[in-house]
């Protein structure tokens, strides 16, 4: 169905979608707090679902394509760190895990640097296969609680197994996309569980990647400036709008 589109955008341009799609996405749950369905907050909402797609296809294609997998996993896991104190900031949950519930108690950058770790053990060929089974259970509970919650390490995972293959890649975010409405409707919120399956807009922008970085080398620090970043400025602006009160559930 995409084998056709033209491959004009690099992992650049395709990267600065995915910023300005979180930071719209973010903005609305601080103007407009909680889950509401008013139809231009739910739109503002759909606009922020191309963004994990597009870092969970990213980490894939950074996997691949590093030269030392000890230090990409290094630096996911500190860029983890940082994010998980401005995350908590920025939507006003405790920061420190698990003591205001199971979902949403750090950053997607947790599952992300997890993620990585997971592609480097399954390249290990000593490791048995029932070994490898028992690491992705271990790995999923370990990232459950965070944002997009095991999903952020297991569709980056299948997208690094399939790399190369546009069709499989696809089916793969559409798979996932489903178990995480899935999950949200019976465990989070019913509408804004159907908000999930909009993470399918990301595969036609995806389709147009070419397979280049682009010419600006400075993207990916960029990404891990801006991330934290955006959410230190979002969560002082949840304090003067809100006080100090989440304004997402947990």
């Amino acid at each position: 169905m995409f084998a056709d589109m033209k491959k004009i955008l690099t992992g650049n341009h395709i990267k600065l979608i995915a910023i300005i799609a979180m930071t719209i996405d973010h903005l609305a749950w601080v103007f407009f707090p909680g889950t509401q369905t008013i139809w231009y907050v739910y739109a503002l909402h759909i606009i922020g679902r191309l963004t994990a797609p597009i870092m969970w296809f990213f980490i894939a294609e950074g996997a691949h394509y590093t030269h030392d997998m000890g230090r990409y996993i290094g630096r996911l896991f500190i860029f983890a760190v940082i994010s998980h104190f401005a995350f908590t900031f920025a939507f006003g949950i405790p920061m420190i895990p698990l003591s205001s519930g199971l979902f949403n108690q750090t950053s997607v950058m947790w599952s992300l640097a997890w993620a990585v770790v997971l592609i480097a053990l399954f390249r290990i060929r000593e490791i048995p296969d029932w070994a490898k089974i028992a690491l992705i259970i271990i790995i999923c509970l370990i990232t459950f609680p965070a944002d997009w919650s095991s999903i952020a390490v297991m569709c980056p995972f299948f997208l690094y197994l399939h790399r190369g293959n546009f069709t499989a890649q696809t089916r793969d975010l559409v798979i996932w996309a489903f178990v995480y409405a899935t999950v949200y409707f019976f465990f989070l919120d019913k509408p804004y569980a159907f908000l999930q399956l909009f993470i399918c807009l990301s595969i036609p922008i995806l389709a147009t990647y070419n397979g280049k970085r682009g010419s600006w080398k400075g993207m990916q620090w960029f990404f891990y400036i801006y991330y934290p970043a955006h959410m230190v400025i979002i969560g002082l602006l949840r304090l003067y709008l809100h006080g100090n009160v989440p304004i997402i559930f947990s």
